[in-house]
């Protein structure tokens, strides 16, 4: 959790740079508002994604279809929230029958079991808890997990009442990358769009959370009533998130 997510980690969890080198990653780990709707309004598509190594299979369904499918937002948050601190408030979560998703930045996390690209020395603002662990009680590891972060609950929204949970599956877009996560980590109740390091360098964005990140161009769809088992599988959640994408643009 970025800056001010540390001093809310407890309740989150209660309501519940030198560019780090592919090759050195440690081993993997196990406004929708639709088109035809008054009001609908169109968001941009994500940006295109530079260079960094491919991740797990992205499956079968493009980003280009993904993005296709949430180019329309009916707002299910109640006020926006901002990519960062001092940042406008401009993001808000939209909403369909099966999926949640918000359109950002990408701010890396890289909390919670400490490794090689994730500790107290490479990371300021290192915390060593994530809100959700592992099916054996480790805390998840940023460095080998993809995963996504959640703002915590609050009057813009609470991802409670939306089906979402711990290991819900999400497609994650970046240019013409597409990669799944779940979500492992809750951050500040006004600040959207980070995700943890592996998913970062899935997506062929700098993983450095000192300097890492990009500005914008993220597409974030989380897949309601999903749960990768165990959480920290990579291949429940590919899997499960494979299928969930093809029933999600199949239905837009």
């Amino acid at each position: 959790m970025r800056v001010r997510s540390l001093m809310l980690a407890a309740a989150g969890a209660a309501l519940i740079v030198p560019a780090a080198l592919p090759g050195t990653a440690p081993p993997e780990a196990a406004h929708e508002r639709t088109a035809h709707a008054p009001g609908a309004r169109h968001v941009p598509s994500a940006g295109h994604a530079r260079g960094g190594r491919p991740g797990p299979s992205a499956g079968n369904v493009g980003a280009a279809e993904l993005l296709a499918a949430v180019r329309d937002c009916a707002p299910v948050s109640s006020a926006p929230y901002r990519t960062d601190d001092g940042e406008p408030a401009d993001i808000d979560v939209c909403g369909t029958r099966d999926a949640v998703f918000w359109h950002a930045d990408m701010d890396i996390d890289c909390d919670g079991r400490p490794g090689r690209h994730c500790n107290e020395h490479t990371d300021p603002l290192f915390g060593d808890a994530t809100a959700y662990q592992q099916s054996d009680g480790r805390q998840l590891s940023a460095e080998r997990l993809p995963y996504v972060v959640v703002p915590a609950p609050s009057h813009r929204w609470n991802y409670h009442e939306h089906d979402v949970r711990r290991g819900t599956v999400a497609a994650v877009v970046h240019g013409d990358r597409v990669r799944y996560a779940v979500v492992g980590d809750v951050g500040p109740d006004d600040i959207i769009g980070e995700a943890s390091y592996a998913l970062a360098r899935d997506l062929g964005i700098r993983p450095d959370p000192r300097g890492g990140g990009v500005p914008s161009g993220v597409t974030y769809i989380l897949f309601k009533g999903s749960g990768a088992a165990p959480i920290e599988s990579r291949r429940a959640a590919v899997t499960q998130g494979e299928r969930l994408a093809r029933e999600f643009v199949a239905r837009s």
